[in-house]
């Protein structure tokens, strides 16, 4: 059995897909990796094979339909033999640190930790703003720990599919898979997998690299616009995959609750962003949703919480968002 497996969701990735690929053979026999080839319609499957056939017991390619980044998820998760779970995307890749985070994850292992955490680090392609995003404030560094013992998020600090390592058993135990052809469904992969772990792990290493920058990227401002219904569909996902009052541990209730927050937030932002009376109409049209079934946390983050201030009608709730989104974007710079 794999200590780790790593499942690499492609479409079109011919040009990138072998750095980040090269990166993860770093971890030898320990790690199984998972090439999801999703429909390609360039050199990624052939690629893929080359790498299955030169690597036959650490790579796996599955040939599928295209059904986005999602699927290729759930077939990663589907068919992993690894005791703990990661997604690297194809254009991403993992620091040289990645050897030694192995060497923990077997002790994680051996402490029955459910989550690992570590840092992502934004690589933008222009070679400006380039940032570590930790967790020292909020998460005990190098210790096994429950949620009892977390600390306070900042805004701007998500447990994201960069930074998490997940046993696999838990990620079974899902409600939902995550659905096909929408973008933006990793939050929920994170949102719906949290109730059901038990202990965590923090190591403060800078482990994934997130390259930003790509024109067709899907976090770019434009591509985030054009598709700001499937970040409306993940939210409602999220906020309808169960209760908040029904979290016991209240640091979780807490996290999650935070998590929601900063979602609801980037869908009201690319919304507004969008300028139009139909964009606004189906932004209502989720809440109303929302509060269907659950009126009271619904309410709140729509009319109790200062994401009220972006929803303000009109013109000047718009010129408001773009605001807030632009100084947001100064501080992480995201896109």
């Amino acid at each position: 059995m794999k200590l780790l497996t790593v499942t690499v969701p492609c479409y079109n990735s011919q040009d990138y897909m072998e750095k980040c690929v090269e990166s993860l053979l770093t971890g030898g026999e320990k790690v199984e990796i998972i090439i999801i080839d999703d429909g390609s319609k360039d050199n990624t499957g052939v690629i893929a094979d080359a790498y299955a056939e030169k690597y036959p017991t650490i790579v796996r390619v599955i040939h599928q339909e295209n059904g986005g980044h999602g699927e290729g998820i759930n077939q990663g998760l589907k068919h992993a033999t690894g005791t703990y779970f990661k997604v690297v995307d194809s254009d991403d890749v993992l620091s040289e640190d990645f050897p030694a985070f192995l060497e923990t994850l077997e002790a994680c292992d051996q402490n029955g930790v459910d989550l690992v955490l570590t840092n992502y680090y934004y690589v933008h392609t222009d070679g400006e703003g380039d940032k570590s995003l930790h967790y020292t404030n909020a998460l005990p560094v190098n210790k096994t720990f429950g949620w009892d013992e977390m600390g306070h998020f900042r805004v701007y600090q998500l447990m994201t599919i960069h930074s998490c390592t997940f046993r696999t058993e838990v990620m079974r135990k899902w409600g939902q898979e995550l659905p096909k052809h929408v973008f933006y469904e990793d939050n929920l992969m994170v949102y719906q997998t949290l109730p059901h772990v038990k202990k965590l792990y923090y190591s403060n290493i800078d482990l994934y690299r997130y390259w930003i920058g790509r024109p067709d990227q899907s976090v770019q401002r434009s591509v985030m616009m054009k598709r700001y219904q499937h970040q409306l569909l993940v939210t409602k996902m999220c906020f309808t995959a169960f209760h908040l009052d029904e979290i016991k541990e209240k640091r979780l209730r807490k996290y999650l609750r935070h998590e929601l927050f900063i979602m609801f937030g980037i869908s009201i932002l690319y919304v507004r962003l969008n300028r139009c009376e139909e964009a606004d109409r189906n932004l209502e049209e989720m809440f109303a949703e929302c509060r269907a079934f659950d009126r009271k946390w619904a309410d709140h983050f729509r009319y109790r919480s200062v994401l009220r201030l972006i929803c303000i009608p009109g013109g000047f709730g718009r010129n408001f968002a773009e605001w807030v989104y632009n100084t947001c974007n100064k501080i992480v710079r995201f896109n």
